[in-house]
């Protein structure tokens, strides 16, 4: 990420109390400071230049002793801005204010009176989640650059992927995608296909496990018309269709083994023979196979053919699963956010800091397919301006159960140091300055952190 220019480190403060404008401006002298004392010159400066934090008195003119001023600005505010960070500062009915500024979209509340170095941090800290989604939203706008359409990633497990598929995609070799269920093994497939010789071709995708198996035969190879009761007419199966093109054989662990020897002929010799006809028909096609299953073990019990697994296996692409893909769950689900925004006529503005935090911390065992089932259901069912832990049927991180065989302190530090700059690493393309930046300290620092926890940029 490139280090933030003074025009884009905005801070406006709304503020009516002119002592207290003075104190900040001169506080926040890293940040540029733009002050407003009352509701129409706040919106003024977001319409002219939208800022990336906003400190927000509630008790403003005309109702300084009371919220409704101040809620108003706020709404008015996301609604020119939603990227901003507002946060709310207020003395007035604090609770109950509190709850009606979060539930409206504020990112943080802080109660008066105000300790500048504790606002501080607070909008240090905004600041930080600002740049990571700006961040995330140009990595969104250059997806059309990567070699996968359809991929949301930034992180090192990924580019790994999108590397390979740039060198293996021209070459006419057959290819095994290995993942769990819901890692993107199909728009892996498309990827291949887009960048080879054979992109003008069809793809043709087939799923080994979702066919009987006494009707995959026919739809891989097709029939001759009388091959069986029922064949009116001459039918090409899946494998012409795809002549010239690609044929993605998905969940290729499932092949009855009745049809792996008919398959490696294929394979093999390029040609196919329909059911009930004796005529063999030359195909040109890449093969792209997928499974989330482990095929030395099914080599081992007898179901699946070692020869063709070595034949489908000329080259192997491993799909990394949502959890182990660093910085990207955030990425994915702000993705999925702005998608089913506009679906579903929506004006979310983001997600809470328990949702982020809770989000980060989930094993998602159905991986990118169940975050994106799972944002699809929020911004459907979501009442507030932000999509809650609520609405993702998540449970908070803070519920989790308490690890209790683990009292190292140094160990858990040393852990939660790893993660956390591992995830600013892979925010800003492994860049040590600006990952520095993003943790708040120095570079001599982080070079020191990493070299003391064996990572590498």
């Amino acid at each position: 990420m490139a280090k933030s220019t003074a025009s884009e480190k905005r801070l406006l403060i709304v503020e009516d109390d002119l002592g207290l404008q003075k104190q900040l401006r001169w506080h926040f002298e890293d940040y540029e400071v733009e002050v407003a004392s009352d509701r129409l010159a706040a919106l003024d400066v977001v319409k002219k230049n939208p800022p990336a934090v906003v400190s927000l008195d509630l008790g403003l003119p005309p109702d300084p002793d009371g919220s409704t001023e101040g809620l108003s600005c706020l709404e008015e505010i996301l609604a020119i801005s939603p990227s901003s960070k507002v946060i709310i500062v207020s003395g007035n009915e604090t609770r109950e204010n509190a709850v009606k500024a979060i539930s409206s979209g504020a990112y943080d509340f802080y109660q008066k009176p105000v300790d500048p170095d504790v606002l501080g941090h607070i909008i240090n800290r905004a600041y930080h989640v600002y740049q990571l989604e700006t961040e995330n939203q140009r990595l969104l706008s250059a997806q059309k650059e990567t070699p996968m359409d359809g991929i949301v990633a930034s992180s090192p497990q990924m580019h790994s992927v999108c590397q390979m598929v740039e060198k293996v995609a021209p070459s006419d070799a057959s290819i095994l995608i290995l993942g769990d269920s819901g890692t993107g093994k199909e728009l892996c497939a498309r990827g291949l296909h887009s960048k080879s010789g054979y992109s003008e071709g069809n793809f043709i995708a087939i799923n080994c496990a979702a066919i009987p198996e006494n009707l995959l035969e026919s739809e891989l190879f097709g029939y001759e018309k009388g091959a069986f009761t029922g064949a009116a007419k001459t039918t090409p199966g899946k494998i012409e269709y795809a002549h010239n093109g690609t044929l993605f054989l998905d969940e290729m662990g499932d092949l009855p083994l009745s049809l792996q020897g008919k398959l490696l002929r294929f394979l093999q010799e390029r040609v196919v023979e329909r059911i009930g006809g004796r005529e063999e028909i030359p195909v040109n096609v890449r093969v792209i196979c997928a499974t989330h299953q482990k095929l030395h073990e099914k080599i081992e019990e007898g179901s699946f053919r070692e020869d063709l697994y070595y034949r489908i296996n000329e080259i192997c692409i491993n799909m990394p699963a949502l959890n182990e893909r660093q910085g990207d769950i955030l990425l994915l689900a702000r993705s999925f956010l702005d998608k089913f925004n506009k679906e579903q006529n929506k004006r979310l503005s983001g997600f809470t800091r328990e949702a982020i935090s809770t989000m980060e911390s989930y094993p998602w065992p159905g991986n990118v397919r169940e975050l994106r089932n799972r944002v699809k259901r929020a911004v459907i069912m979501a009442d507030g301006k932000q999509v809650t832990i609520e609405d993702l049927e998540l449970k908070s991180s803070d519920d989790d159960k308490e690890d209790l065989d683990t009292f190292d302190l140094r160990a858990i530090r040393d852990e939660a140091e790893r993660k956390a700059i591992s995830h600013a690493l892979s925010h800003v393309g492994g860049k040590i300055g600006p990952a520095a930046e993003l943790l708040g300290v120095s570079r001599p620092t982080l070079y020191d952190l990493m070299k003391k926890l064996g990572l590498k940029s």
